[in-house]
C-alpha cells in the first residue's frame, strides 16, 4: 500500500500520477492563471511531461540569509548587519495563531493535499475563465515555498530574480517538481516552518520573527490573533498591504483574514467579529541594518570587519564565495575591539575636534605583540547624509579597505630611518652636522644597485622649519627636535633601501597601495600612510623589535538552519622586524621626545610612554604617533581632501595660528590613552644607555614653539661633529669628542632664538 505521510496527502508514486494528469492540464491552467498565450495547450502540454523529466532529482534549498551580529571583544554588541533582516524560529516558536492564519489565507486545504491541489487548479482555473482575467491562482504553500527558495538562491541579483519569478511554463514546471520532492522529504509541519521563516512581510523584514519584530516590537511566539491575521495577509502584497503606510487597506486585508479562519473552523465566528473591531495595535521598530546601527562610535570599525571578511580568503577562496557568505548572514563575529578603548578614543575625538570643523581627525589603537585592533574611531560620523557631515570614507585604513589614499606621515616616518641605521650598525649618538638648509646630498645609493641623483642644475633642497635649528645635532637631540637635514644626512649616509626594506618589516605601506619610491625624501615622511599603518609600525618598537600583522576578528560562527559551526579567522603573522637592542634604542629616544622634546603634550604622566610627532609641508596634516609597552596609538588630523592648509584655523573652538603635531595631535593621544589604559598595569621599557655626545643646548625644541631639547649644556662649546653628514664618527663608544685642529668662532653653532624644532615632514620629493 503506498506510503502515508505526516499531515496528509498522496505518496510519491501517487503524487507523479497524478502529476501527469495535472501536466496535461498545464497549459490550460497556466494559460488561465498566469499566462495569456492560451493558444499554446497543446505545445505546452507536451513540454511539461518532457521538461519534468529532464529537472535535476533534487532541489538545492540554499541557507536561509540572516542577520549577521558584529560584538566587541568583552562580548557586547557592536552592530547587527544582514541582506536580508530575518531570524530564523522553530514552528514552536510561532505563536498557533500565526500558523492558522497563514494556511487560511494561502492554502486553506493544506493539510488535505499533496504538493499540488488539483481540486485548487480546477476552481482556479474555471473562476478565472468565468471571470476573464486573473482573479485566482493555485499555487499551495508548498509551491509558494519553493518558488521563495528559487528567490532566495538568487540573492540581491536582479536578473536571477527575474528567472525565479517569471511566469513560464518551465519555471512551473520545475517549480511542481520539486514541490512534489519537499513534500515527500519534509512533511506539512517543517514546509510550513520554512515557509514562515522565508516569505517576505515587506519594511525589509524577511520571516515572520522579523516581521513581528518590525510592526509590533514582539517576538513571533507572542502574537495575538488580530498581529497574526494582520501579518498573514501582507504576504500577498506587501506594498499594497503595508500597514505603516495604508493602514486602510492593511485593515481591510486583516479582516479578511480573520474571516477566512472563521470560515474553515480555525476561531469562532464571535472571535473573528471582536478581532475586526480591534485597532492595528502596531508598535513599529525601525529597520536597523549595517554598520550605521554601530554603537560606540564604531561605525567605521564594523565597516573594516565587514571589508577584512570580504578580501580575506580564510572565509573564501574567491570574492564571489566570500559576499555569498556574508549575504546569507547568520554570522556571529566577535572582534579584538576594546570597549574602554573605543570609548576613550570617540571621547577625546569629540573634545578636541568637531564633526563640523573643517578638518578631521581620525585614531587608531594597536596592542604590540599581537596586532590586535583595539580602537578606531574618527571626528566625521558615519553614514551617508553629507548634509550632516557623515560620510563611510574611513580615515584610519588603506584605500583597499575602505580608506582612502592616506596622508603624509611627516617626521612620525623618522624613527624607522633611525632604526635601519641602528640595524646597519650606526651608533646611537651618531653626530651630523644639521644644517638649517643643504641641498639632498647626492648620489644616494638605493635598492638593485641603482642610485638616486639629485639634480646639479636645479638640485633638490630642504630646511628646518626654523632658521635657529643649526646642527651639529646627535640622534638624540635631532629626534626629539625632529630635524630634518640630520635625517636626510641619516639616510644619505646609510642609503634608501636600508630604510625601504626595514618600512616593509614594520608593515608601512603605501595608503594607494603602490610601491615606496626610492628616494632619500622619505627620510621626512613624504608617503601617505594610514593611521593603522602608523600606529602598527610603532607598536613593533613597543614589542622590542616584533612586528605583528593587524587583526580585527577574534573568533567567528555561523548559524545555518539550526546548526552552528565555528568558522576559521585570519591570525596575526608575527616576526622579528629588528633586533631587541635595536628597539630598545628607538624606544629611549622616543621616551626623550614625549618626556622633554615635540611631544611633551602627549605625555602620560607617571605612565612611560614614547612617541614622535610630525607635521607635513603647508600643515595639510598633523600627526601624533605613540606607545607604552602595552598600547599604541596614531592620531592624524587634517583635510582629507587635501585643500584646507591648517593656518589660521579653529579646531574644536580652539583657534590655532599655526597647528603641529605637538598641538592638536598629541594632546588627542594623550587623552585617548590615558582613557584607554585606566586600571590597566604600568609597564616600563627596556632602555638603554646612550653615550652622551655632549652637545650644547640649542634653545628649547618643539615644533608646536614650546619645549626644549635634552642636547648638552651651554659650558660645552666644543666642537661637535663634522661640517659634511657621515664624515665624523660622532664620538662613539662614550669617549669624549676630540678636540678640534682648527678654531671654530665661538656660538658659530649655536642656535639664535628659542624657536622650536621640525614637524615638517614631506617638503620635497
Amino acid at each position: 500500500m503506498p506510503k502515508k505521510r505526516s499531515g496528509g496527502g498522496l505518496s510519491p508514486t501517487q503524487q507523479a500520477a497524478k502529476f501527469l494528469g495535472v501536466s496535461v492540464l498545464a497549459g490550460a491552467v497556466l494559460a488561465g492563471i498566469a499566462l495569456p498565450a492560451v493558444g499554446a495547450l497543446g505545445l505546452a502540454a507536451k513540454g511539461s511531461v518532457e521538461s519534468f523529466d529532464e529537472l535535476p532529482v533534487n532541489m538545492k534549498t540554499p541557507p536561509l540569509s540572516q542577520r549577521t551580529t558584529i560584538l566587541d571583544a568583552d562580548g557586547g554588541q557592536i552592530a547587527t548587519v544582514y541582506s536580508r533582516d530575518r531570524t530564523v524560529v522553530p514552528l514552536k516558536d510561532i505563536s498557533p495563531y500565526m500558523q492558522k492564519a497563514i494556511v487560511a489565507i494561502e492554502d486553506s486545504r493544506f493539510y488535505q493535499h499533496g504538493a499540488v491541489d488539483l481540486k485548487g487548479v480546477l476552481r482556479a482555473l474555471d473562476k478565472n475563465a468565468r471571470s476573464g482575467e486573473v482573479s485566482q491562482g493555485a499555487s499551495t504553500l508548498t509551491q509558494q515555498y519553493v518558488k521563495n527558495v528559487f528567490v532566495e538562491e538568487a540573492g540581491d541579483d536582479p536578473t536571477k530574480v527575474a528567472q525565479a519569478t517569471q511566469q513560464t511554463i518551465g519555471r512551473k514546471i520545475r517549480e511542481l517538481k520539486y514541490a512534489i520532492q519537499v513534500e515527500e522529504e519534509l512533511g506539512k509541519k517543517k514546509i510550513l516552518e520554512n515557509y514562515l521563516n522565508i516569505t517576505f512581510f515587506g519594511q525589509q523584514a524577511y520571516g515572520v520573527e522579523a516581521a513581528a519584530q518590525r510592526y509590533f516590537s514582539k517576538s513571533a511566539k507572542d502574537l495575538t490573533l488580530e498581529q497574526s491575521a494582520l501579518l498573514a495577509g501582507i504576504v500577498q502584497s506587501p506594498s499594497r498591504y503595508d500597514p505603516v503606510n495604508d493602514e486602510t487597506e492593511a485593515m481591510k486585508r486583516r479582516n479578511t483574514v480573520l474571516q477566512r479562519m472563521a470560515d474553515v473552523g480555525d476561531i469562532s465566528t464571535a472571535q473573528a467579529a471582536d478581532a475586526m473591531k480591534a485597532p492595528l495595535g502596531l508598535k513599529v521598530s525601525k529597520p536597523k541594518n549595517g554598520c550605521i546601527t554601530s554603537v560606540k562610535g564604531a561605525g567605521f570599525f564594523c565597516d573594516y570587519v565587514r571589508e577584512v571578511f570580504l578580501t580575506d580568503p580564510v572565509f573564501g577562496k574567491t570574492k564571489e564565495q566570500r559576499a555569498k557568505i556574508w549575504n546569507q548572514g547568520g554570522l556571529t563575529i566577535r572582534t579584538t575591539l576594546d570597549p574602554q578603548a573605543q570609548k576613550a578614543a570617540q571621547r577625546s575625538i569629540k573634545d578636541h575636534v568637531y564633526k563640523s570643523d573643517e578638518v578631521a581627525t581620525a585614531a587608531t589603537i594597536v596592542q604590540p605583540g599581537t596586532g590586535k585592533i583595539l580602537a578606531m574611531g574618527q571626528s566625521r560620523p558615519y553614514g551617508v547624509d553629507i548634509k550632516e557631515g557623515e560620510t563611510t570614507l574611513n580615515l584610519s585604513v588603506d584605500g583597499d579597505m575602505g580608506g582612502g589614499m592616506g596622508y603624509q606621515p611627516g617626521s612620525t616616518f623618522k624613527p624607522i630611518v633611525a632604526a635601519a641605521a641602528l640595524e646597519d650598525g650606526m651608533p646611537a649618538n651618531k653626530v651630523y652636522s644639521s644644517p638649517y638648509q643643504m641641498a639632498y646630498p647626492s648620489p644616494v645609493s638605493a635598492c638593485d644597485g641603482k642610485r638616486w641623483m639629485n639634480d646639479p642644475a636645479n638640485p633638490a633642497k630642504l630646511e628646518n622649519e626654523n632658521s635657529s635649528e643649526v646642527g651639529p645635532y646627535d640622534m638624540r637631540e635631532a629626534t626629539a627636535k625632529s630635524v630634518n637635514t640630520y635625517y636626510v644626512q641619516m639616510i644619505s649616509d646609510i642609503g634608501i633601501c636600508p630604510v625601504t626594506t626595514m618600512a616593509k618589516k614594520m608593515g608601512v605601506v603605501r595608503a594607494d597601495g603602490n610601491k615606496m619610491p626610492q628616494v632619500p625624501s622619505i627620510a621626512l615622511g613624504t608617503q601617505e600612510m594610514s593611521p593603522l599603518t602608523m600606529a602598527n609600525a610603532y607598536a613593533t618598537f613597543a614589542a622590542r623589535g616584533m612586528h605583528c600583522t593587524p587583526v580585527a576578528i577574534e573568533s567567528a560562527s555561523r548559524r545555518v538552519g539550526d546548526k552552528t559551526t565555528s568558522l576559521e579567522v585570519p591570525k596575526s603573522t608575527c616576526s622579528r622586524a629588528m633586533s631587541e637592542n635595536t628597539a630598545d634604542t628607538i624606544n629611549t629616544l622616543l621616551k626623550g621626545v614625549v618626556e622633554d622634546g615635540t611631544g611633551r603634550k602627549a605625555g602620560l604622566g607617571s605612565r612611560p610612554s614614547a612617541g614622535k610627532t610630525g607635521t607635513t609641508d603647508e600643515r595639510y596634516a598633523a600627526w601624533f604617533v605613540g606607545y607604552t609597552p602595552n598600547m599604541a596609538g596614531a592620531v592624524w588630523v587634517g583635510d582629507p581632501a587635501h585643500k584646507r592648509k591648517m593656518v589660521g584655523i579653529t579646531i574644536g573652538g580652539r583657534s590655532y595660528p599655526k597647528v603641529f603635531g605637538g598641538e592638536v595631535p598629541g594632546p588627542i593621544w594623550g587623552d585617548m590613552m590615558s582613557g584607554a589604559l585606566e586600571g590597566k598595569p604600568v609597564e616600563n621599557f627596556n632602555t638603554v644607555h646612550i653615550p652622551d655626545s655632549k652637545p650644547r643646548d640649542r634653545g628649547d625644541g618643539d615644533d608646536d614653539g614650546g619645549g626644549r631639547g635634552d642636547g648638552g649644556n651651554d659650558d660645552n662649546d666644543s666642537f661637535i661633529g663634522g661640517l659634511v653628514g657621515g664624515n665624523n664618527n660622532g664620538g662613539g663608544g662614550g669617549e669624549p669628542f676630540p678636540t678640534p685642529s682648527f678654531s671654530i668662532p665661538e656660538g658659530f653653532f649655536r642656535g639664535q632664538s628659542n624657536g622650536g624644532g621640525n614637524g615638517n615632514g614631506g617638503r620635497f620629493g
